[in-house]
């Protein structure tokens, strides 16, 4: 499997196609880079897609420390610049969002354009803390597999759940989390529900920006993203119907859809 050693962690990434240009696809929480495997399919044929584990995550190793968004960021600039990638499309769902509105405002020399997804620049509100401290208790003792099912609500929308066509996507997905390594996730979720606001460096960003939400997102709801694209210039938002948290799993077509339409906007180079 490709790894590469960066930034003291050795990080986890997948390649597929060989177009003229590159986008790089961000992870959310207690996933991996499989969460944008419909994306690649279907736009490798004319960009080269490249997805990336964060470290504790997916496949890349787990660190005793490095989990907070800026460390994160680090981790993802020095990736972009270790395979040759920028100046690249960088599209992050959620934590990968995090990471990804941190090198556009930081390192814009890095990223071409920037695809925001079910994300926020604000803190963690702290209603949504005690409950994930709780389940990080659980977690430390005996892993994910006994919370994961409380944990699907939070990162699918109610149409997806509720659908018994998808019933064996369900149990896929609910596989993939409590398959995470226990002491990577927790280190990872305490990075996120500790992470400090992005949103006073929003008016740095000039790349363009599209924002993506699903309309039934219930992590990050669609108020965070109007308040994003109020506050980057020129940021483009498309909510998607039907979709939670995790809009590239839940409605892959439609959010391939705004994907490719704000890429093809895009003056040529």
């Amino acid at each position: 499997m490709p790894e590469v050693m960066l930034n003291g962690a050795r990080i986890h990434y997948e390649e597929r196609g060989q177009g003229p240009e590159t986008i790089v696809f961000s992870h959310g929480l207690l996933w991996s880079g499989r969460m944008f495997r419909a994306q690649v399919a279907a736009l490798s044929d004319r960009y080269r897609c490249v997805t990336f584990d964060f470290r504790g995550q997916g496949e890349s190793a787990v660190t005793a420390d490095g989990y907070d968004m800026d460390t994160l960021t680090q981790d993802a600039a020095e990736l972009i610049a270790a395979l040759g990638l920028a100046p690249c499309h960088f599209a992050g769902l959620s934590m990968g969002g995090f990471v990804g509105m941190r090198l556009a405002a930081r390192r814009p020399d890095l990223i071409r354009s920037l695809i925001l997804m079910e994300t926020s620049a604000d803190p963690e509100p702290q209603e949504n803390i005690p409950q994930y401290r709780r389940l990080l208790a659980v977690a430390r003792w005996v892993g994910l597999r006994p919370v994961a099912g409380r944990v699907m609500p939070i990162m699918f929308g109610a149409t997806f759940m509720r659908d018994p066509g998808r019933a064996e996507e369900r149990r896929e997905w609910q596989g993939y989390m409590a398959a995470n390594n226990r002491v990577g996730v927790i280190r990872a979720t305490e990075g996120v529900i500790t992470r400090k606001p992005i949103y006073d460096e929003l008016g740095a960003i000039t790349l363009p920006t599209l924002i993506i939400i699903g309309d039934e997102d219930v992590a990050t709801t669609p108020d965070h993203s109007a308040r994003m694209r109020d506050a980057i210039e020129g940021a483009q938002l498309v909510r998607i119907p039907r979709a939670g948290h995790t809009s590239s799993v839940e409605e892959p077509e439609a959010v391939t859809v705004a994907i490719k339409a704000f890429l093809a906007g895009l003056p040529r180079r």
